[in-house]
């Protein structure tokens, strides 16, 4: 059976028992996207018959199971817009029917083998399917109309502003009709969606990357001159996604937005949240990758009387930190905008930076991380971590033949060579270099104070469950971490026989897949755990919902954890809880396919509450915890959250 036809009848099932098991719990009021008006109910049915019909055309034309984005796309933004009422003012209704058209119309050229809009010029929109969840996701584009398609084209990417309303109805109508803040002469513009409101983080970082990945693959892209811009939300995004993919990009242009969290929240001490919390914002907070952006231009902007000038602030100290000093245009008695000088002197800087780039080995590389999940800068790759979440770093450098290198809470590392390098000088101790070696990359590990070679290390595919267990790139948690890349939710096919429980689970899965759906852009990939196959296994995190009493494969894995779990007790280390109701909310490698992670009771760990600002939208749970589900879920959190914390670099509880 197909997992979109899974997917339906698991949510229908859903929406029928719910309400018999959850009713106590009170309903999450929606802040993204707010509510809008509901269409007359003819204008409802004629769009869903409508509907109905080009998704049947579209299915019968190329493959059934993955439709063609570029016509998906339009389908999707007017069936959200009917799902959530995404209509905010009469004329969106005019113009649901006029992207069921514009559907129609580039269905009718694919069913003629045609497909003219791939080599138009001007603006465009278009598709790409997301590897995390399947679904199609939407980008425009500027192209210049003389531009040589035939040659590579640097590609700028600008990330745009906030919009609580701007949904993939309105997303899509500005991006055929607008052309935006830039229009640099020689380029393409690339405008990703980002997955709506998230401020391009979590599925929203990959929908940047995604998106350049798919105009890179359909058009000749100089990849070596991507530059990256953004205002206000994208301004927060382009501080967020430079400094975490710094390599990806020639130069970055952050405009006003947040760079951090307490301080542009202006947090009071008695107002902080839990210390896992804190710790974890330290994944987006990006004066902790400062250090990053020596590798590339910066020219942050701020409007002189914008009070988003605090970000540009924060970063100037963090840049002063590291002994740089941030460029940073001021607009003249500007407020939340851009002076067209500035915005003319910023572009001229980005241009000079695309002719500016040379190919070769960089002279020095700086890489500075607090989580192995952003473990990549040019030649250095860190593969294990002395402690996750402390300040990190490698920073390399030539001097004639010899590379050396420095490095803090570093375990392990791979380095790429040039083709002259003879010899290492890590951390004070030398390395010789043999000739085979040179012109290719280097594994060193340090083991009781001294760099070694590490003869061996297996990517995540290649890991059985007779490896040890260490923390790695894309396996280091925390919970969110698993939806970043394919994962798949698996429902229970039993009850639980303890009422809380179950009452519990039903509740927060319709959530989590309600609100997926709204701020993610997507659908749950669902299937119940009798029907998890060994392919779902090797590709897919499995986010498993339930108990040992309800879900098939929660009970086979129960003896494989480090936390203990059966019918009547939840025990965690020398903790013990009641399993009536007590649930645990955690990460770990799945024991059957330990290069991907099984999740236990947990969607995104952010809420609505935390949507009011972008700032907030960060992981609000470590790798483990344990919810009470006594207090019922709620805006801010799942339940009682009794106690949490992180795995160490082994998975291992710590003691």
């Amino acid at each position: 059976m197909q997992i979109h036809t899974i997917r339906q009848s698991i949510t229908l099932c859903l929406l029928i028992c719910t309400p018999l098991c959850a009713e106590s719990i009170p309903p999450i009021q929606r802040y993204l996207p707010p509510a809008g008006l509901l269409p007359p109910n003819t204008l409802t049915t004629q769009l869903q018959e409508r509907l109905l019909r080009l998704r049947m055309e579209l299915a019968a034309t190329g493959s059934p199971a993955n439709p063609d984005p570029d016509v998906e796309i339009y389908l999707k933004a007017v069936d959200y817009a009917l799902r959530h009422r995404e209509f905010y003012k009469e004329t969106d209704f005019d113009l649901a029917i006029r992207l069921l058209d514009q559907a129609a119309a580039r269905l009718a050229f694919l069913q003629q083998g045609k497909a003219p809009w791939k080599s138009r010029r001007g603006l465009v929109v278009r598709g790409y399917r997301s590897s995390i969840d399947g679904s199609a996701q939407p980008y425009g584009m500027v192209i210049p109309k003389g531009l040589d398609l035939g040659q590579p084209a640097p590609l700028y990417v600008w990330l745009h502003g906030r919009g609580d309303k701007t949904t993939d109805l309105h997303f899509i109508q500005t991006r055929q009709t607008r052309m935006g803040r830039i229009s640099p002469p020689g380029a393409i513009v690339l405008h990703p969606f980002g997955r709506h409101c998230v401020g391009f983080k979590h599925a929203g970082e990959i929908d940047v990357l995604e998106a350049i990945e798919s105009v890179c693959t359909r058009y000749k892209i100089d990849t070596g001159n991507i530059v990256l811009m953004g205002f206000s939300m994208g301004g927060a995004g382009v501080w967020h996604v430079g400094a975490h993919y710094t390599d990806r990009f020639t130069a970055v242009s952050p405009g006003a937005g947040f760079a951090e969290t307490a301080r542009y929240n202006r947090f009071a001490a008695n107002s902080y949240p839990a210390w896992y919390s804190q710790k974890l914002w330290t994944t987006y907070d990006v004066p902790n990758y400062a250090r990053n952006f020596i590798n590339l231009p910066v020219v942050a902007y701020s409007g002189e009387r914008d009070k988003q000038m605090q970000a540009a602030r924060v970063m100037e100290t963090a840049f002063a930190d590291h002994g740089q000093k941030l460029t940073h245009f001021i607009g003249p008695k500007m407020g939340h905008n851009y002076d067209p000088h500035s915005l003319s002197e910023i572009l001229q800087r980005m241009q000079h930076a695309v002719e500016a780039t040379t190919s070769g080995p960089r002279s020095s590389v700086h890489l500075q991380t607090r989580t192995l999940r952003y473990n990549r800068m040019h030649s250095v790759q860190i593969l294990e971590m002395k402690r996750h979440w402390d300040d990190t770093r490698v920073d390399t450098g030539w001097q004639q033949n010899i590379l050396t290198v420095q490095t803090r809470n570093v375990v392990s590392l791979r380095l790429d060579l040039h083709a002259t390098c003879r010899s290492i000088v890590i951390d004070n101790q030398k390395i010789a270099i043999t000739p085979k070696s040179a012109g290719s990359s280097i594994q060193l590990t340090n083991r009781d104070g001294s760099w070694q070679h590490l003869d061996h290390w297996k990517p995540l595919e290649e890991l059985t469950s007779q490896d040890a267990l260490r923390k790695r790139h894309g396996l280091q948690g925390p919970i969110d971490d698993a939806f970043l890349t394919p994962f798949i939710v698996v429902t229970p096919s039993q009850r639980s026989k303890h009422s809380q429980i179950e009452r519990w689970v039903e509740f927060e899965l319709k959530h989590f897949s309600e609100r997926w759906r709204a701020l993610m852009r997507g659908e749950l990939p669902v299937k119940q755990d009798i029907h998890i196959t060994a392919e779902d296994i090797r590709t897919k995190n499995l986010i498993l919902w339930g108990d040992v009493q309800s879900n098939q494969i929660i009970a086979d894995l129960a003896k494989t954890l480090p936390i203990e779990w059966n019918e009547k007790t939840l025990r965690v280390g020398e903790q013990a809880y009641s399993a009536a109701h007590h649930i645990p909310a955690f990460i770990y490698p799945n024991p059957r396919n330990p290069g991907k992670y099984v999740v236990f009771n947990s969607g995104l760990t952010f809420r609505e509450g935390h949507d009011r600002t972008n700032s907030l939208q960060n992981p609000k749970l470590p790798d483990w915890a344990v919810i009470d589900t006594s207090q019922s879920p709620d805006a801010l959190m799942p339940g009682k959250v009794v106690t949490a914390d992180f795995f160490d670099e082994s998975w291992q509880l710590i003691t």
